[in-house]
């Protein structure tokens, strides 16, 4: 980018203060239009005579350069110590409040290992204590179906789990929770926001019966598919043990491979005979395989996994279900790579559904240790997503610092607005 004087700057120019370090200036961002002339006023304080101007994102031509013999203004009042003061406190308030976010993001994390050590305790347990694995499952999907349903709102937040391989436990919590957002926005009773989540965490509980070698592979062949779909079977014969589990729960387990279209297994349901709870998992089941399969090499970013159930499987789910998902995930779903409208990549780790294009960015920076990374509101900054990427399409080392594990894990809480 062209080097351009300060002294021709106005609102509406784009410039860059990547070369000085995030932590050497005051402002929020090291790429930015600027808006005001207080922002101007603070560069020349800083001492700062030269800038990086990008005209194709600037919205406003810089001043022409002043001639030799070109009559010099009259001074006027410097008001720069001021303006620098005043973005400097304003730039420790927005570390304080990063760091707030990290802080929880981190939390979460915490949380949603919690959780997979429940879920993995239930799973074991289910065949030697099955009353204590009920009772497991009941209070893990019971804290969270309360916290949404008594919250005005939901937050989807990305989880970076310390493990690389997911395993039963994680895919059980991710579809437990996209099936219960989806129910949320559904606007579904306690009891049967109860029921799915039951259903949902134990969906697949049937492929503890099933050779791993059998359950990573792509190309199965006749006998050996056969047998995968037996776990739909093993799992109505793993939680046959279970006290009183309601019949809306046993059909998740029963039906979530079942098709809309009537192609599905193990009982060819089709249309509105599929139960409505097993039709909602089925979709949470279907995406997060395709964003989370067992080779991660052939997983699909999520906006790839929206697109594919959309226009290339429609005919399998409930249509309405299918749009009312995409709707609740939104434009950027969490684990999205974005190109910003300040030229910055980055990654969508948390999303509103009551604010759908103004997620919570982390953004790639090298000069940042990852473990610091710059967390950006779009709520509150002046950015806006370009355009969502396809993360084969960026350069590994940004890839590896926003998505180290390569796997996307949800955790789904309530948020009072």
């Amino acid at each position: 980018m062209p080097q351009i004087s300060v002294d021709r700057l106005r609102p509406g120019v784009f410039i860059s203060l990547a070369s000085l370090g995030w932590m050497d200036h005051p402002f929020l961002l090291s790429r930015f239009c600027l808006s005001n002339e207080k922002q101007i006023q603070a560069l020349r304080e800083m001492g700062i005579t030269e800038v990086e101007w990008d005209p194709a994102r600037s919205t406003a031509e810089p001043f022409p350069p002043r001639t030799a013999d070109a009559q010099a203004p009259e001074p006027e009042q410097d008001f720069g110590t001021a303006a620098l003061a005043g973005m400097q406190d304003e730039k420790r308030v927005r570390i304080e409040r990063v760091r707030e976010q990290r802080e929880g993001l981190a939390r979460r994390e915490r949380l949603f290992e919690q959780q997979a050590i429940a879920a993995g305790d239930v799973f074991r347990s289910l065949a030697s204590r099955p009353q204590d694995a009920q009772r497991q499952a009941n209070a893990l999907v019971g804290s969270l179906v309360e916290n949404l349903l008594g919250n005005d709102s939901m937050v989807i937040h990305l989880v970076n789990q310390k493990s690389r391989e997911g395993g039963l436990a994680f895919h059980a919590l991710n579809v437990m929770a996209l099936s219960l957002m989806l129910g949320k926005t559904l606007g579904l009773s306690e009891e049967e926001m109860r029921h799915l989540g039951l259903g949902a965490l134990l969906h697949d509980i049937g492929k503890q019966e099933i050779p791993p070698r059998i359950l990573r592979s792509t190309k199965r062949t006749g006998p050996e598919e056969d047998f995968y779909r037996a776990h739909v079977g093993y799992g109505i014969k793993a939680i046959s043990c279970m006290r009183d589990l309601p019949v809306p729960v046993r059909n998740v387990i029963a039906c979530h491979h079942e098709f809309f279209d009537g192609s599905g297994f193990p009982n060819r349901l089709a249309g509105e005979k599929i139960p409505r709870l097993a039709r909602i998992a089925a979709i949470a089941n279907r995406y997060d395989n395709l964003c989370n399969p067992f080779d991660l090499r052939e997983a699909k970013a999520p906006a790839e996994a929206l697109r594919q159930i959309f226009r290339t499987e429609s005919k399998h789910y409930d249509e309405q279900l299918v749009q009312l998902f995409i709707r609740t995930l939104g434009v950027y779903p969490p684990g999205t790579f974005v190109a910003l409208s300040n030229g910055s990549v980055g990654m969508v780790v948390e999303t509103n559904p009551a604010n759908l294009l103004h997620p919570l960015v982390m953004l790639h920076d090298p000069d940042i240790p990852r473990s610091e990374a710059m967390l950006v509101d779009l709520r509150d900054a002046d950015l806006k997503v370009e355009a969502a990427l396809s993360p084969a399409t960026l350069p590994v080392e940004t890839v590896e610092y926003l998505a180290p594990r390569g796997r996307l894990d949800y955790f789904v809480d309530g948020s009072k607005n």
